[in-house]
């Protein structure tokens, strides 16, 4: 009789700690799956926000006409001696685009040195992008833009520099983060990915500071430079998918953490629970 009732309390023992068991490690992975779904939008979203020209966008009034003026600023926009004032005054006054990469204009199709009594398929409106030469990334910024005398501006010139370097140190984090992730799953165990979790924070940070340097460094050069009347300008969905990626990159990173710390203390427990 006493083995009989010794047989069934280990029996159900070992029952209860399986079931246990089989719920932590559903809860584990459903940690995990979650963490690894927003890992990837949000590396998506940073890809796209990356190769976009679409982080602050210019509204001005359609230049149909075209003039000996109008021509000389299309000129020097896409020249490659283009310094911050030429292709901002053409950024203001064509409806232009700003990436991280590229600078974009809208113009006529066509050029005209007169005014046409009516519009006609001649005046389709095309867009023109020229990139920013790694050259024109990492160059000083002046206090007074255009003025080469005005002395360096080091607060834009390292905002630049910033907003240009830290997103790709973020996607480079998150992809690294990955990897990790991947030999976790290979290896079945769930403590690599702390180490997955704070890259993830790590690029969190970094988009974070990012978006942080643009916002700066957009309203000191708009203090600098004003805009012309009728002009207008707000940031684009660019930047809003570095916006929406930041904490996207947070929650992966607490949920990752969470789960690989939470199943190392009930890994103990339960460890502990059964040799008692």
């Amino acid at each position: 009789m006493g083995g009989d009732r010794l047989e069934n309390k280990t029996s159900v023992s070992v029952a209860s700690w399986s079931s246990l068991n089989a719920r932590m490690d559903n809860r584990f992975a459903t940690a995990f799956v979650i963490a690894c779904v927003l890992s990837l939008i949000s590396t998506i979203y940073m890809a796209a926000s990356i190769g976009t020209d679409f982080w602050y966008e210019y509204r001005s009034p359609v230049q149909e006409n075209s003039s000996d003026l109008n021509k000389s600023i299309w000129t020097d926009f896409a020249s490659d001696e283009a310094d911050e004032k030429t292709y901002n005054d053409a950024l203001f006054r064509y409806n232009g685009t700003v990436g991280l990469w590229r600078r974009c204009i809208t113009i006529p199709q066509n050029t005209y040195w007169y005014s046409p009594p009516e519009r006609t398929e001649s005046f389709d409106m095309v867009t023109k992008c020229i990139s920013f030469t790694l050259n024109e990334q990492f160059v000083e910024k002046f206090v007074d833009p255009g003025n080469h005398n005005s002395g360096i501006d080091l607060l834009r010139t390292y905002l630049w520099r910033c907003q240009f370097l830290l997103p790709f140190v973020s996607l480079g984090l998150m992809c690294f983060g990955a990897l990790i992730g991947l030999c976790a799953c290979i290896c079945r165990s769930l403590y690599p990915t702390i180490a997955t979790g704070i890259l993830h924070l790590l690029a969190g940070l970094c988009t974070l500071g990012s978006v942080s340097c643009y916002v700066a460094g957009i309203e000191l050069l708009h203090q600098k430079l004003e805009l012309p009347e009728n002009v207008s300008g707000e940031f684009g969905w660019s930047f809003c998918l570095a916006c929406v990626s930041a904490p996207l990159q947070f929650m992966a990173s607490a949920l990752f953490v969470w789960a690989a710390h939470t199943n190392r203390k009930e890994y103990t427990f339960m460890k502990a629970y059964r040799v008692a």
